[in-house]
């Protein structure tokens, strides 16, 4: 046994149901940065769209939707870029151990400055979350990864358990965050992210001794001796940049964010650097965003046309993926822009008498059954790492007993009250708990004969999405001035949106390592997260349409057209299957 097979050996003398203690480490320390990053991001957009009440607590910018989304949508975008660079950094640097402090340091940061009632130190927060996520977003599942080097058997149960800190820490997040936010002032809820992204710093910083060399970079490392099969693939895949390439992909960049940051700052009358290019049909920024479109279609597709049939064929199936994965995430990702001004403007959430007892009892199983449950787990993590780590153990019983607090005195402030509105943010944690409650439910149907092809799983994930949005269309179909839809149409859109995300979400990266030669990964896992970031630009920019729309036509106008596209997004990536089966040869 070689000394890193020893060192991974050793990670497993302390085990918690099964599986290494550091398992549960990274679950406490990814949940602490969902806790604030969902935290923060339920409160944005009704932050900025907030009425400006000076002096008041819950006075905001009084922006439109359409300023918050294009805010929003440049916030997203780079979330989903900077990771990216943050993974290179990581692996040729810093390691993934120091990048996820790093990025935890700087997003920490990031969470005290909007926590001041100052417009500066707010954008100055939004840029420090985005530098941060690009360090800690890639390293996480990196040091998983390398945890289970030697025991691949084990792997998928420990991203099961790694994705139920995430949305354990999603679903506390918003829920608390929200509450504090919206009951006692905005920037309390800010505040309250920052504390406990401090603190899940501290518990993964102190967990060192557990982990010994995981997560370092190793400079020391040989050339990696390949197989005759894999030499040939590599000579295959062997595809140089050309010069052309570069100054492609250096003009794309350069417009595509000159694009991100032009569009919240002329939305809000600051600049409008592609104003000589409007025309009376489309604006610069538009017609410049085309451009590079098209320059970065050309680009892709030219490099992939220069490799052998099989890679090529199977690169072209991962794009078409990403194609449809676009539509999916543009229509998904209203929950973080559309859907929260819908649960606050639109949406009857007043309740007394008997409805208010129903509901307090409902929120008291949903907060306390799962509080419940993962201190459990901390207690067992306890018990086993104390003689280890027992500052960070300290840390984590700090951090729970904050939440406990935070819990307790939210369900009696709720109990004690003969009227009340249902917070806005309560709907976005539905997302969290659907997933929690039906993930293991789906994921028997991908173990079974009844497996669908990747062409049907993303069809019926369209589809899904597209049939919540029917349903608040048809919920404010005809609402006049001020009458309200009932919640239970929100609540419903959010189950179907939930079982779409189940059906494409996990399946998307896994198709892509599939297809792809491992020389080419690196590649095609940027394509697939530029996908992902300009299609949260587009759902950030369609969902500030949501008052102009209202205005010209009506609410449930807006719903049937988020019915219509991605449903018949979902017909036609299901019509070319055949197509798609072809282009994979024999991959499933």
């Amino acid at each position: 046994m070689t000394a890193e097979q020893t060192t991974h050996s050793d990670l497993f003398n302390s085990k918690i149901l099964g599986h290494p203690a550091g398992l549960f480490v990274l679950f406490f320390t990814e949940m602490w940065e969902r806790f604030s990053f969902y935290g923060m991001r339920v409160l944005l957009i009704q932050f900025l769209t907030a009425k400006v009440l000076f002096g008041d607590p819950f006075s905001g910018w009084g922006w439109s939707a359409e300023q918050a989304g294009a805010l929003y949508g440049t916030y997203a975008m780079l979330l989903y870029l900077t990771p990216i660079l943050g993974g290179v950094i990581a692996d040729k640097y810093i390691g993934s151990r120091w990048a996820v402090i790093v990025g935890a340091i700087v997003m920490t940061f990031g969470h005290a400055a909007m926590a001041f009632d100052a417009k500066f130190m707010f954008f100055i927060g939004l840029a420090c979350l985005v530098i941060g996520t690009g360090f800690f977003k890639p390293n996480m599942p990196s040091i998983l990864g390398e945890m289970y080097k030697y025991l691949p058997e084990k792997k998928d149960g420990a991203y099961t358990i790694f994705y139920m800190g995430v949305n354990s820490g999603a679903f506390f997040g918003m829920m608390l965050c929200g509450y504090l936010a919206e009951r006692i002032g905005w920037h309390y809820g800010f505040g309250l992210a920052g504390i406990f992204m401090l603190l899940g710093t501290l518990q993964f910083w102190l967990a060192k001794p557990l982990f010994g060399k995981i997560g370092e970079l190793d400079k020391s490392k040989t050339e990696i001796q390949l197989t005759p099969e894999q030499e040939e693939e590599e000579k295959e895949s062997k595809n140089p940049y050309t010069l052309a390439d570069y100054i492609l992909i250096g003009i794309v960049s350069v417009i595509g964010l000159l694009y991100a940051f032009n569009d919240p700052l002329s939305k809000n009358g600051v600049i409008d650097i592609f104003q000589f290019l409007d025309t009376a049909a489309l604006r610069g920024q538009n017609i410049i965003a085309l451009i590079a479109l098209l320059a970065f279609l050309y680009l892709v597709i030219s490099r992939i046309l220069r490799y052998g049939k099989i890679i090529r064929d199977r690169m072209f199936a991962v794009i078409l993926l990403a194609f449809f994965l676009m539509f999916f995430f543009m229509s998904f990702e209203q929950g973080a822009t559309s859907l929260v001004l819908v649960a606050r403007d639109y949406v009857n959430r007043g309740l007394e008498g008997s409805a208010l007892t129903a509901f307090n009892i409902v929120n008291t199983c949903l907060t306390i059954i799962p509080l419940i449950i993962i201190t459990v787990v901390l207690i067992m993590l306890a018990k086993a790492t104390w003689k280890k780590i027992a500052l960070s153990n300290i840390i984590l019983f700090v951090c729970f007993g904050a939440i406990w607090a935070c819990a307790i005195w939210m369900l009696y402030n709720e109990f004690t009250k003969e009227v009340s509105e249902i917070t806005v943010s309560w709907f976005s944690i539905l997302n969290s708990f659907f997933i929690i409650a039906l993930a293991s439910t789906v994921s028997k149907l991908w173990d079974s004969k009844h497996n669908p092809s990747a062409a049907f799983k993303y069809g019926f994930g369209l589809i899904l999405v597209a049939i919540g949005f029917l349903i608040l269309g048809l919920g404010s179909f005809g609402l006049g001035e001020g009458v309200k839809m009932s919640m239970i149409f929100l609540i419903l859109t959010y189950l179907f949106h939930t079982l779409g995300e189940l059906f494409i979400s996990p399946v998307g990266l896994s198709y892509v390592s599939k297809l792809v030669p491992a020389k080419m990964l690196a590649f095609m896992f940027g394509m697939w997260y530029l996908a992902l970031a300009i299609a949260q630009k587009f759902a950030a920019i369609m969902g500030g349409q949501i008052e102009i729309i209202k205005e010209n036509h009506s609410l449930s106008h807006f719903f049937f057209l988020f019915t219509l596209i991605p449903a018949a997004a979902g017909i036609l990536v299901m019509l070319i299957n055949p197509l798609l089966k072809k282009l994979m040869h024999g991959i499933r």
